[in-house]
């Protein structure tokens, strides 16, 4: 079943065109990683998921239903800032969420702070925390109530890289309980950790669609390889038909075989005479390939 459903979103202010036709299906259980540049149209996007803004063009649907019509009970979200009550603790200012969610059992409030690693800030004020656990308090409050689908944009801002992973193997935990999660983040390796599907996109146009599997298919992966003898080593390629290329002063090697084995070159290079001073695997990282994806 597609949790989130896009069809043809579109939004402009006046001559901007923001959100250009945007088609987006995710299933149930997915952790979709939406990517993009400053004013690439992310943040727009997601308020249109929610219903914060009106398409000028385009449907949103929720569960199979519109936004307009959905259950909010069933998702939790956060947009950009998160917000807290400055002068309320932070189980306080959980207590609040707690019953304007309607919710009906208080233990949800001390499991999300424990998850949420907020146990020893419990009874400090919002205002007395640091960035990093406002934005966990942030993320405590989207998960007090277990939504069925999570709607995060850029949720690890502010986190220290201990807390980036904690949230990662968290929101991994749910999707293998079957939470959906649409996700935005300019942390693009964060996302290649996380993501099972990656949306790319540039210019409110969603350019390019691809799931983990593809990512891992399509990054470009290649062998580099210094030798005391380079030349040498490259008539040594050339003979044998390698896919090779020179790149400054390194050589690099595509062959797949190479790649996953280094050390059978190794010892081809070395019973030529050919002595390797470093062989390495080199693997684009999710970084470089969205700024090759854009261009």
């Amino acid at each position: 079943m597609n949790i989130i459903e896009v069809k043809g979103l579109t939004k402009r202010f006046k001559e901007l065109v923001a959100v250009n036709e945007v088609n987006i299906r995710v299933e149930r259980g997915e952790i979709y990683g939406f990517v993009g540049l400053n004013g690439a149209g992310k943040t727009t996007t997601i308020r249109m998921l929610l219903g914060m803004i009106k398409p000028t063009k385009g449907e949103v649907y929720l569960f199979g239903k519109s936004v307009r019509d959905v259950d909010w009970n069933k998702i939790g979200y956060l947009v950009e800032t998160t917000h807290s009550y400055p002068d309320l603790t932070v189980k306080e200012n959980l207590l609040l969420f707690y019953h304007l969610r309607k919710l009906e059992n208080k233990k949800c409030i001390d499991e999300v702070i424990e998850k949420l690693k907020l146990y020893q800030y419990r009874n400090v004020k919002a205002k007395h925390l640091s960035f990093g656990n406002l934005q966990r308090l942030g993320i405590a409050k989207v998960l007090l109530h277990k939504p069925r689908l999570l709607i995060l944009d850029e949720p690890m801002n502010g986190l220290d890289p201990a807390g980036i992973i904690e949230v990662r193997e968290m929101l991994k935990e749910l999707s293998t309980e079957g939470v959906t999660v649409f996700i935005s983040s300019h942390i693009l390796s964060e996302l290649s950790k996380l993501a099972t599907k990656i949306g790319i996109i540039h210019n409110g146009k969603l350019v390019r669609e691809l799931t983990s599997h593809e990512l891992e298919r399509e990054v470009e992966k290649k062998l580099i390889i210094d030798t005391t003898d380079n030349r040498r080593a490259e008539e040594f390629f050339k003979s044998r038909g390698f896919s090779y290329r020179f790149n400054g002063d390194k050589l690099e090697v595509f062959e797949k075989d190479f790649i996953l084995n280094p050390e059978v070159i190794s010892e081809m290079l070395f019973s030529n005479k050919i002595i390797p001073k470093t062989i390495y695997v080199f693997e684009e990282d999710l970084e470089t390939f969205f700024i090759r994806m854009i261009r």
